[in-house]
């Protein structure tokens, strides 16, 4: 039994404005310096459209932008030298920076835990004067170098995830400390300064967050957050409710101090922790966020699946994800744009399923093409008839081509089947059709990596045949005038994308 649909392509359209192009995230500051990250992250801004760049680690060590003195008698030096390399590729080629302020420079801070390969430092201050000073000499240098008209334009994200231990050793008071420090700072140096938070794991503390600005009239433009499938359904630690100071994770030391047996229990138990999300899971979490934000800007600055970023699977995920989450956000940035990702180290592996969008070498991934069809496609929502379980259609236009994408997905790979499906494009005349697959087997560079024996160093011939691989390709259907109805075969975990160019 078929799937049926029906687009009517003369109905009643809505704005559907792309809200997922806002922001894009990239790694930690230090790679953008690197000149593979900024093809990359053109490529990407070229090709799906995004308009801002979110990293990690902007005043990290390796950043050079607090430098402590080689000798007892030298002086502590600032150096905005690397931030405004990275600033100005961003303006150069079009795009702005979502500026996350953290981590802290090992000469301000008040301990020595750090997160990542890279070694962010994620303690508070030891000193919030001068952290303030920081913060203020940065505000001026950029108002100074950039002006105020073009930093209007920016973002300030207080911090990354400090709900998590791993990302941040203090409590939820010290986190709203640091806010109201580095916010005030900022504002003290011009209104223009957009400033937000909390910048949470789990869609985490925005009640809490929010009664603490309103409440000490603290500065708060927006708020920020971030989910994955992988983070529990709907906040089941108690983690959005206020009640959590931060959510205990085990620091890298304490990882390593641990036995195998011990390893192994904590693996199972947390990290291995069975999930059984709804379909929609980020959308309740977006909804539930929503409501708590009240009339404030919602901004997601990390989003993701929860496995499989390397195949079709990630294309359904980001197509049903878009759909549904219409409405809700002012901006949805997704983690990341490139597999150059150095928070567990840099593998050279060409397909490790690591969260970019484009692998080592710049070769556009399943998830990237989807973003790029995305782009193209139209800017207002038609309506659509019709429903199935994993088996859905959603449709854009411009006014004259349609983009119709039937993905069939289940976030948890519950009972997916391949399924025949018909189409039926109604109330306008159709001139042509062009039908593009996402699946197994089609826009596939893993597969073609894997059949060319799964080299881990790529040679020059070897990327060329995989950016080949990666490509989308267009065949033309055959319609007529009373018979505009397309039948095709939807795989488990495929995207069917067609380009539909009607009269107006």
């Amino acid at each position: 039994m078929k799937v049926s649909y029906k687009v009517d392509l003369g109905g009643n359209v809505r704005p559907y404005p792309h809200y997922w192009e806002m922001c894009v995230g990239s790694c930690h500051a230090a790679t953008i310096l690197r000149e593979d990250v900024r093809e990359h992250i053109r490529a990407a801004h070229r090709d799906c459209g995004f308009k801002y760049l979110r990293f990690h680690g902007l005043f990290d060590d390796d950043m050079s932008v607090v430098i402590k003195p080689m000798m007892p008698w030298g002086k502590v030096e600032v150096s905005f030298l690397n931030i405004d390399s990275i600033f100005d590729f961003l303006l150069d080629i079009g795009m702005k920076p979502f500026v996350e302020i953290g981590f802290m420079p090992e000469a301000l801070a008040s301990g020595t835990q750090t997160c990542m390969h890279y070694k962010g430092n994620v303690t508070p201050p030891a000193d919030y004067d001068k952290w303030a000073e920081l913060i203020r000499m940065f505000g001026e240098h950029l108002i100074e170098r950039y002006g105020k008209e073009e930093v209007s334009q920016w973002f300030f994200e207080v911090w990354n995830e400090p709900n998590l231990n791993f990302f941040f050793s203090g409590t939820r008071d010290e986190y709203f400390k640091l806010y109201k420090t580095t916010a005030e700072t900022l504002k003290a140096v011009s209104p223009c300064f957009r400033v937000g938070g909390p910048a949470t794991s789990v869609n985490a503390w925005i009640p809490p967050f929010r009664a603490f600005c309103e409440e000490n009239n603290v500065p708060l433009d927006f708020i920020s957050t971030h989910h994955y499938p992988s983070d529990d359904p709907l906040s089941t630690f108690g983690m959005n409710d206020g009640t959590a100071p931060a959510m205990k994770m085990p620091t890298p030391e304490e990882l390593a101090a641990l036995s195998k047996e011990e390893l192994e229990k904590m693996a199972g138990g947390f990290f291995g922790r069975k999930t059984e999300n709804p379909r929609d899971i980020l959308f309740q979490m977006t909804k539930k966020a929503k409501e708590e934000a009240g009339d404030y800007p919602l901004y997601y600055t990390e989003w993701n699946g929860a496995d499989e970023y390397d195949t079709s699977y990630q294309a359904a995920f980001i197509a049903q994800t878009i759909a549904y989450n219409e409405g809700m956000v002012e901006g949805y940035s997704f983690w990341t744009v490139s597999d150059i990702f150095e928070e567990m180290g840099l593998l050279p592996t060409p397909y490790k399923n690591a969260f970019g969008m484009q692998n080592n070498n710049g070769v556009p991934k399943p998830s990237y093409r989807m973003f790029q069809v995305l782009h193209e496609a139209g800017d207002m929502r038609l309506p659509v008839e019709g429903s199935h379980r994993t088996a859905e259609v959603f449709a854009l236009t411009n006014g004259r081509h349609a983009t119709v994408i039937a993905y069939n997905h289940d976030i948890e790979r519950r009972d997916v089947e391949t399924q025949e499906m018909e189409l039926t494009l109604t109330g306008k005349k159709v001139c042509q059709v062009r039908k593009a697959v996402i699946s197994d087997g089609h826009c596939d560079p893993k597969a073609a990596w894997k059949a060319m024996g799964s080299p881990m160093y790529l040679k020059k011939d070897e990327v060329t045949e995989l950016m080949k691989a990666s490509e989308l390709c267009y065949e033309s259907l055959p319609v007529s005038e009373g018979n505009q109805v397309l039948t095709f075969t939807a795989e488990p975990e495929s995207v069917t994308i067609f380009d539909v160019e009607y009269e107006g």
